[in-house]
């Protein structure tokens, strides 16, 4: 007769049964941090790829901007550049036209001053006296003239020599030019300045106010024959 434990095999059967369960849930618990760390690894990795990605996007914004100014500053360096040729070529012209005016200037001051010194020397030239020929050449004035009688040349020395605008005349070669009538010939010459001498010249101390003419030069001396 044949006796079956069925208690004893239902606790075999059981615990067969459970060992491959406890199995499968170890192998899912053991899983479950694996994949967790890939996640972090792919969530860290795109998190960089992604602060990469706006850098690099920044980095090339700001190169732009800076080409750009770049750009800019070439056109401003270019335009400045020709405004400073046009300030040259202007600057150019109007030394160029300021050299013109000054040597109109000077011209003209070279005309006036003959023309003045003339003019000075016919106040000073009394009767009976004349010339025959005048010689400026650098601040010095020559003469060659004639007189009826001495005295009439003495008259000019005097007037030249108190004349605010000539300095000592030298009066030389006093001689007989001719016989029928008598005349005299003189050599004689002075320097002379544009600015009246402070010694007895207009309104030196106790000097006689000299009278101007209507055209602003300042007449002869009273009493002295033109």
């Amino acid at each position: 007769m044949i006796k079956i434990n069925l208690a004893r095999e239902g606790r075999a059967v059981r615990g067969v049964g459970a060992a491959p369960a406890a199995a499968s849930m170890g192998s899912v618990g053991a899983g479950a941090p694996a994949n967790l760390n890939n996640i972090i690894v792919l969530g860290i990795a795109a998190a960089g790829i992604l602060l990469a990605l706006g850098y690099w996007f920044v980095q090339k914004r700001t190169l732009a901007n800076k080409k750009e100014m770049v750009e800019v500053r070439k056109a401003e360096a270019q335009k400045l550049e020709a405004i400073i040729a046009e300030v040259e070529a202007f600057q150019k012209r109007k030394d160029n036209l300021q050299s013109r005016i000054d040597l109109i200037n000077q011209l003209k001051q070279n005309q006036k001053g003959p023309v003045r010194i003339m003019d000075r020397i016919s106040q000073d030239l009394p009767d009976l006296v004349w010339l025959d020929n005048m010689t400026v050449d650098g601040g010095k004035v020559t003469l060659k003239g004639r007189g009826l009688n001495p005295n009439a040349i003495a008259n000019f020395v005097e007037n030249v020599k108190n004349d605010p605008y000539f300095e000592e005349p030298e009066l030389q070669n006093v001689t007989e030019a001719s016989i029928t009538p008598l005349v005299y010939s003189f050599d004689m010459n002075f320097g002379f300045s544009y600015q009246p001498k402070t010694p007895g010249g207009p309104g030196a101390p106790g000097a006689p106010a000299a009278a101007t003419t209507t055209d602003g030069t300042a007449a002869a001396p009273a009493g002295t024959a033109r």
